[in-house]
C-alpha cells in the first residue's frame, strides 16, 4: 500500500511513518513544510528506504497537494499536519486559523478532486484519515464520564477551536461530497522526538539543566497519556479497518494530573541521574495559570477497542522511563537550539 502523511516530519507523523515503513513495509510520501517543530532527523533511519519519499510542501497550497496526489497516486492520506501548541494559539491565533482550518480545507479539496478523477475501482480503495484531538470536546469535571465520539464539541482555546472546525470540514466533505473520510481524536501523546515546548520533553530539558520546572496553577489539571507508538498503531488500524464516515477516539485510559506526571518524571530522574539532595522535585515551581485552562480531558476508546480490536501496549511508567532515556541519549543534538526556538514553559497540551 502507498500512503501520504501530511505533517510527516512532526512528532506523531514521523512515528507513524517509521512504523508504516519498518513494521508494515508500506510506501510512504512524507509531506511537510518544515516548520519550527518539524525535524527530518526523526526520519533518518528510514530515509534511505526506497519506499520513502519526502516532499516539501505547505498544506495550504491546494494545487501543490493535488499535484502530489496525482503524481504518487496513494491508497490513502493520513492528515496530521497542524499547529498544536495551546500557548502559541493564545499568542498568535491567526496562524492556527490558517494552518488548521484553511490548510485542512485545501487538503480536503485536493483529495476530493483527486478522488473523483479516479476510476470506480480505484475509488473503492481510497481513504482519508483526518487526525484530531481530545481537546475539541472541551473541559470535563473530575467525576464526568469520558468523552465519546458523538459528544458535543466545546473547545476552549484557539487551538482546539481550529481543530474542531477542521473536524467539521472533514465531516462535511464526507456528507456533502461522499468522499471516503474518517476522523480520529486522540489524547496527549508522548515519546521520542517530541518538540520541547510540550510538557514531558520540557520537564526533561529543565531537569537536565537544573532549572525551575514550571507547572500551571495547582497542577491538578488531568490529561490522558498515550505513547506515540500506540497512537500510530491505532491510526493504521483505522485507516485499514475503519468504517468510512466514522469517528474514532484513541486513548489509553491512563489519566494523570499534571503535577503527578511531573513528579513521576522527577522520580525517574532521581533514579537515572541522582543530583539533588531533596530530589528533582525541589525544582517544581507553580506559576500563574493559563487563560481558559481546561480541567480534564478523557476519551472513551471503547468503540475502537470493540470494533477494531485496538488496545494500547505501553505502560505509562515504562513509557516515560524509555522516553527519558531516549532524550538523555540525544540531549546534545536535540536540545542544542531549543532556547533560540522556544522560550515557553512546558504545558499539558
Amino acid at each position: 500500500m502507498k500512503y501520504i502523511v501530511t505533517g510527516g516530519a512532526g512528532f506523531i507523523g514521523s512515528a507513524l511513518i517509521r512504523m508504516l515503513i519498518t513494521d508494515y513495509k508500506h510506501e510512504v510520501i512524507c509531506v511537510d513544510n518544515l516548520s519550527y517543530s518539524s525535524n527530518l532527523k526523526s526520519l533518518e533511519k528510514i530515509s534511505s528506504s526506497k519506499r520513502y519519499t519526502f516532499v516539501n510542501e505547505d498544506i495550504c497550497n491546494e494545487s501543490g497537494i493535488l499535484d502530489i496526489l496525482n503524481k504518487y497516486k496513494p491508497d490513502g492520506v493520513f492528515h496530521l499536519a497542524a499547529q498544536t501548541h495551546v500557548d502559541r494559539s493564545i499568542d498568535s491565533p491567526g496562524e492556527f486559523i490558517i494552518n488548521n482550518i484553511v490548510g485542512t480545507f485545501s487538503v480536503l479539496e485536493a483529495f476530493r478532486k483527486y478522488y473523483f478523477s479516479q476510476t470506480a475501482d480505484a475509488q473503492k480503495n481510497l481513504r482519508f484519515l483526518h487526525v484530531s484531538t481530545d481537546e475539541v470536546y472541551g473541559s470535563l469535571d473530575f467525576n464526568q464520564a469520558s468523552s465519546k465520539e458523538h459528544d458535543r464539541y466545546f473547545p476552549s482555546s484557539p487551538y482546539s477551536a481550529s481543530k474542531a472546525a477542521s473536524d467539521h470540514l472533514a465531516t462535511a466533505w464526507f456528507r456533502t461530497y461522499d468522499v471516503p473520510i474518517m476522523v480520529s481524536n486522540c489524547t496527549n501523546n508522548y515519546g521520542p522526538w517530541q518538540f520541547p515546548e510540550k510538557l514531558i520533553p520540557r520537564v526533561i530539558y529543565k531537569a537536565l539543566n537544573g532549572e525551575p520546572i514550571e507547572v500551571y496553577g495547582t497542577g491538578k489539571n488531568v490529561r490522558e497519556w498515550l505513547h506515540v507508538n500506540d497512537h500510530s498503531s491505532a491510526l493504521i488500524s483505522i485507516m485499514t479497518k475503519g468504517v468510512i464516515g466514522e469517528f474514532y477516539n484513541v486513548g489509553s485510559g491512563l489519566e494523570v494530573s499534571n503535577i503527578e506526571l511531573v513528579k513521576m518524571l522527577c522520580v525517574i530522574f532521581n533514579d537515572l541521574m541522582p543530583k539533588f539532595t531533596g530530589g528533582y522535585e525541589e525544582l517544581i515551581s507553580f506559576v500563574k495559570d493559563r487563560p481558559g485552562h481546561d480541567l480534564r480531558y478523557s476519551l472513551s476508546s471503547e468503540k475502537l477497542q470493540r470494533e477494531l480490536g485496538y488496545a494500547p501496549q505501553v505502560n505509562l511508567m515504562d513509557g516515560l522511563k524509555d522516553t527519558v532515556v531516549w532524550y538523555l541519549a540525544h540531549k546534545d543534538e536535540f536540545f542544542e537550539d531549543v532556547d533560540s526556538v522556544s522560550q515557553r514553559m512546558g504545558t499539558a497540551e
